[in-house]
């Protein structure tokens, strides 16, 4: 058996190379600026803040144990497990954890917690039972439970009532220096009994040994172990995952929709940033989807770096699809949703609560800087893995579910704002929106996220096809998902009628100009859909085609403001009659001008039904297909961070053990000198209780060497008692010169 560590930097010292990586990789804080030996680590690890970020990853039963090893000061494993109300195995496993992440250590007397987890535990949202360390109030309390028996029912209540509310109360009026023979009150009782013991700030303390037998020898009255049970409903998991690949389709199918469009007619960039409500809404429409659902998709694009802001050819800040969009758009479907979800496990973004409005009334953008949390990410890896934990064919209960999930996620991470049981929920939302789960059960594929599962997804999803059913009554039906190129051009040509297993296009007049306006011709929307048909052109469609071809481009337009010119006087006079809005006067009789512009004339021609096109200064009539405009690609970031901060944390526990080598290969005792090593020195000797020698330069300039032994280091001062003033003063750590430490 080997001898444990005599100081807390001695034990990471002793701690390979690998298991320093994996201290790194969980507390990421201690990696930036890298310390350089095992001393700098110990001493980062320790500071209030690093251990306040260790702690909110902590779960309930995890908070309880390191609560526990604090309450006892040093103790064995066994007398933890007795502390703690639950479980020995599950107390062994929290403590080896605790071990592992650097915020308890094993010291010769016994497992000890470091010294800033002990100070984050009472800083609220504390984790702690509030019970002070045994010993801590410098008395001899006895026998708790049989002082506690000789109290009064009134008395009883009264410190039931201290302990509920923290364990502190003001002593008032009431006597402190008296027996209980001479106690008239119930708050006297108690101090004679030394059940309260007096401060001199006229406030009285339950001593830690009082509040373990108020709870039977624990520090908690409730079990914090096992996890809170999910109320779960059976469903059959082929359903489940059906439903689920089909939505994942669908989001894929819809981003790629959306990026399209985009990329020939783009939204402008507000001037606060983000996307305008009307072009929200405009996405929503044409995704035939609400608006918090197109709001998801929009956000995880622009997480993928398929989505970012450029100009377009006025120079203009737009929104656009980017370079990368077209690789992303060749690779397989499942492929494609795994990017996006990909980005929707780590991104920022609080997408269900844009077109909202937040605390001061101003509307939220998609693709703005608000809404966002900090805990988005945290929170949906939390829902996934929840319910990727459930059995096959279990899904959430539909009235307790949700609660018995939130409940979970509380008891996973205690520290966590209010806010978490709303981020849960939008979580799950979300989640259903993009295919993670359906049903409220998690499909089978999505099991294994964040890690690769497309190979799981790609069999359940529905084989493209590049044939239609093209029928009488002017409709296209789809028998399933169209391959890219088809689906992009039968969506200009047509309108979507429904959506589903066989989506159902409808063409018409006001459609098929659309394919006019953007440069096809009639012999090749013939073309398209002979090529696309499964069976014959119906007659119907192939006339409606050709009548908007007669029609189209009849009538031309030109820059007076605007002129308008068609062979047909008729049309013209239909025109002047019926569209008033239009600021028309005849100047011949095949020619009318306008008082509007080109860009305002145009779309209100094509509102009154007319088929207008623009005609070159030299007659010639200006049709051509949309450009389709990219932006440059976002600076690429790490799709795995977690993968990212493995190999720093690899890199930097090398450093320190070389660091280590260096600093056992100097002469001599060690003095730290330079401010980095001075309160790395101070830190070490706080953590294992040691005293030390230290040079100080006063504020008048005297230097002097004191023997103190550290209280506390925070702030840039070091609190200590010092042997030379026999009293407790605090130091500015800028002023020492040196720092050595003292044998034990």
């Amino acid at each position: 058996m080997s001898a444990r560590p005599r100081t807390f930097a001695d034990q990471l010292r002793g701690w390979p190379a690998e298991r320093v990586a994996a201290l790194l990789t969980a507390r990421p804080d201690l990696i930036a600026p890298a310390p350089a030996d095992s001393g700098q680590l110990a001493a980062r690890a320790t500071t209030r803040r690093s251990c306040q970020h260790a702690l909110d990853g902590l779960t309930r039963l995890e908070l309880a144990v390191l609560d526990a090893v604090v309450v006892a000061g040093t103790a064995s494993a066994d007398r933890i497990e007795q502390l703690v109300n639950a479980p020995a195995g599950d107390v062994r496993e929290a403590l080896a954890r605790l071990t592992d992440l650097a915020l308890t250590w094993e010291s010769p007397s016994g497992h000890r917690a470091i010294t800033g987890a002990a100070e984050a535990l009472a800083v609220p949202p504390g984790g702690g039972s509030g019970i002070r360390p045994l010993g801590s109030d410098g008395r001899d309390t006895g026998d708790a439970v049989g002082r506690l028996d000789r109290l009064s029912p009134a008395a009883r209540g009264l410190l039931d009532h201290v302990a509920a509310k923290g364990g502190e109360a003001r002593t008032g009026e009431a006597r402190t220096t008296i027996s209980a023979d001479q106690a008239a009150t119930p708050a006297e009782e108690l101090l004679a009994l030394r059940l309260l013991v007096p401060r001199a700030d006229g406030r009285a303390v339950i001593p830690g040994e009082v509040q373990l037998a108020l709870r039977d020898g624990r520090t908690t009255s409730d079990p914090v172990s096992p996890a809170p049970a999910i109320a779960t409903a059976a469903r059959d998991q082929a359903l489940v995952d059906r439903t689920a690949a089909g939505a994942a389709f669908e989001a894929v199918r819809r981003t790629e929709l959306l990026l399209d469009t985009w990329g020939a007619h783009p939204p402008a960039v507000l001037r606060s940033g983000g996307l305008a409500v009307r072009d929200l809404k405009a996405a929503a429409r044409l995704l035939h989807q609400e608006e918090p659902a197109t709001a998801l998709l929009i956000e995880c694009a622009a997480e993928a770096g398929l989505l970012a802001r450029g100009v377009d050819a006025d120079g203009d800040p737009v929104w656009l699809p980017t370079d990368a969009y077209d690789a992303w758009s060749a690779r397989p479907v499942a492929d494609r949703w795994q990017r996006l979800v990909s980005a929707w496990l780590s991104m920022s973004r609080l997408p269900m609560l844009v077109g909202g409005r937040d605390a001061g009334g101003k509307a939220r953008n998609a693709l703005s800087g608000e809404p966002t949390s900090v805990y988005a990410g945290e929170t949906r890896l939390l829902v996934v893995r929840a319910l990727a934990e459930l059995p096959a064919g279990e899904t959430l209960a539909s009235a307790t579910g949700l609660p018995s999930l939130v409940a979970r996620l509380a008891w996973q991470r205690p520290r966590r704002p209010r806010s978490q049981a709303d981020l849960a929920a939008q979580a799950l939302a979300e989640a259903a929106e993009l295919g993670v789960v359906a049903l409220h059960g998690p499909a089978s594929y999505a099991r294994s996220l964040p890690g690769d599962v497309a190979p799981e997804l790609a069999p359940l999803l529905p084989a493209p096809v590049d044939k239609v059913l093209l029928q009488a009554d002017l409709t296209a039906v789809a028998p399933g998902p169209l391959v890219a190129d088809v689906a992009r051009d039968l969506h200009l040509l047509a309108d979507v009628e429904s959506r589903g297993g066989a989506s159902v296009y409808r063409f018409g007049k006001a459609s098929l100009r659309r394919g006019f306006d953007g440069g096809w011709s009639a012999g090749e929307i013939h073309e398209f859909l002979a090529r696309i048909a499964a069976t014959p052109v119906p007659q119907p469609l192939s006339y409606l085609v050709d009548d908007v071809a007669r029609t189209f481009g009849t009538l031309r337009v030109g820059a007076v403001g605007a002129f308008l010119r068609a062979d047909d006087a008729a049309l013209l006079d239909e025109l002047l009659a019926h569209a008033p809005s239009l600021g028309l006067r005849r100047i011949a009789p095949t020619v009318l001008v306008s008082s509007l512009t080109i860009d305002v004339l145009l779309p209100r021609l094509r509102e009154a039904g007319a088929a207008p096109v623009v005609e070159a200064p030299d007659g010639s009539v200006r049709l051509a297909r949309p450009d389709q405009l990219r932006a440059r690609k976002p600076a690429e970031r790490a799709r795995s961070p977690h993968a990212a901060t493995e190999a720093r944390a690899a890199a930097v526990a090398a450093a320190i053990r070389s660091g280590d080598e260096a600093a056992a290969a100097r002469p001599g005792p060690a003095q730290a000198t330079t401010p980095a090593e001075v309160l790395t020195a101070l830190r070490a000797a706080l953590e294992d209780r040691a005293p030390v020698w230290i040079g100080y330069v006063d504020n008048h300039g005297t230097s002097s060497e004191r023997i103190v032994d550290p209280r506390s280091v925070e702030g840039g001062h070091l609190v200590a008692y010092d042997r030379r003033a026999d009293d407790v003063r605090g130091f500015a750590i800028h002023r020492i010169t040196g720092v050595r430490r003292l044998p034990d």
